[in-house]
């Protein structure tokens, strides 16, 4: 038995499985139909309580392969059936094992559907999981959970370097998601990753062709320093900022950001380019906007619009080679629509 108690009072019951532990995240959902293993690794999700809306979870096991960082970042996992024999050639263990193994509290046998209403009704909220019956110091810790800098607990903690005779870009690593990294390394750039905490006299050092604003989880305000780091990086060289990069590119430039109410979590999100008028489905992972109406258009082009409730997804600086993208063009889990994004900016950033 096991309970998801959210800070509405709503209780839902199932069964908890493999480790047994109490713990408190900020419940989310995410809508995919695949890539369980890619969102349960994906730095971005740290602190989170994750639902997946597709009813069965784990049938084709977990691999070696699709992982974002080297362990799980969740805080917690909820599914409505968890695959218990999977099938797929590359299964090295189930998804009970992997989360037994990485010690993340897991429920099963919830209606996610119901859940996902209720966070799409009420918005997101702090939810617990526990194998038992909630008690009075249970709730009073749930509505005093905030989660805190997490970028500090999911970046690198030193400088690395990846070789490649192609372009040298700087990544400020605030979360990065392994396939960002990825992405540069099979166009044959030389990858030098820097903790989000790095001065930008240090990144500026290593003479980069260009600086890349990684993925990450929480609040893009909670990063003061790293908004006065993109400051000085954005008068010197070309920056693609994504996800979180995206949202701290725009602080940096004048604009702001807000919550959403429930966020968008999945890789089917579709978005409107507004440079070329064609539609692309993105992955997405991100729980906070850029207010349009805190853009100075004059500096500002919007390029890319959400679909579904017509938050901005991307933007570029008119007289500078500044871009930011709200949603993922690595994909991973989710169509690779926008993978070109990678090419592009290579292209723009010259010989």
């Amino acid at each position: 038995m096991g309970f998801l108690v959210l800070e509405d009072g709503s209780i839902f019951e199932g069964t908890c499985f493999r480790a047994l532990d109490k713990v408190v995240g900020e419940v989310v959902f995410t809508t995919g139909m695949t890539g369980y293993q890619e969102t349960l690794t994906d730095p971005s999700y740290y602190g989170q309580i994750v639902v997946m809306t597709f009813p069965m979870v784990g049938n084709y096991g977990i691999n070696k392969m699709d992982i974002e960082s080297e362990i799980p970042r969740v805080r917690g996992f909820i599914v409505r059936e968890a695959c218990s024999k999977p099938n797929n050639w590359m299964s090295t263990q189930t998804l009970e094992e992997y989360l037994y193994k990485n010690k993340i509290v897991a429920l099963q046998g919830i209606d996610t559907r119901a859940l996902t209403r209720r966070i799409r009704e009420k918005g997101t909220m702090n939810g617990l999981i526990t194998p038992y019956p909630p008690a009075d110091e249970d709730i009073l810790q749930l509505k005093e959970y905030r989660l805190h800098k997490p970028v500090e607990h999911v970046m690198t903690k030193k400088v690395y370097t990846i070789p490649g005779e192609g372009h040298h870009i700087a990544v400020i690593d605030f979360g990065v998601k392994r396939s960002i990294i990825e992405s540069l390394k099979t166009r044959g750039c030389q990858v030098t990753v820097f903790p989000a905490n790095t001065k930008a006299d240090q990144i500026l050092g290593v003479n980069p062709d260009a600086v890349l604003l990684s993925n990450g989880p929480g609040d893009p305000k909670d990063n003061v320093q790293a908004v006065d780091t993109i400051k000085v990086l954005i008068e010197c060289k070309p920056v693609l900022g994504i996800c979180l990069g995206y949202q701290l590119l725009a602080l940096t430039l004048g604009a702001d950001t807000e919550k959403l109410k429930y966020g968008h979590r999945g890789c089917n999100h579709p978005v409107v380019d507004l440079t070329r008028g064609r539609t692309y489905i993105t992955s997405q992972n991100h729980g906070y906007t850029v207010k349009s109406e805190t853009i100075d258009s004059k500096k500002i082009e919007v390029t890319h619009i959400n679909l579904n409730d017509g938050t901005i997804e991307g933007l570029k600086y008119k007289d500078r080679l500044i871009l930011g993208i709200q949603f993922h063009p690595e994909a991973c889990p989710g169509p690779a629509d926008t993978n070109f994004i990678f090419d592009e900016f290579l292209d723009l950033i010259g010989n």
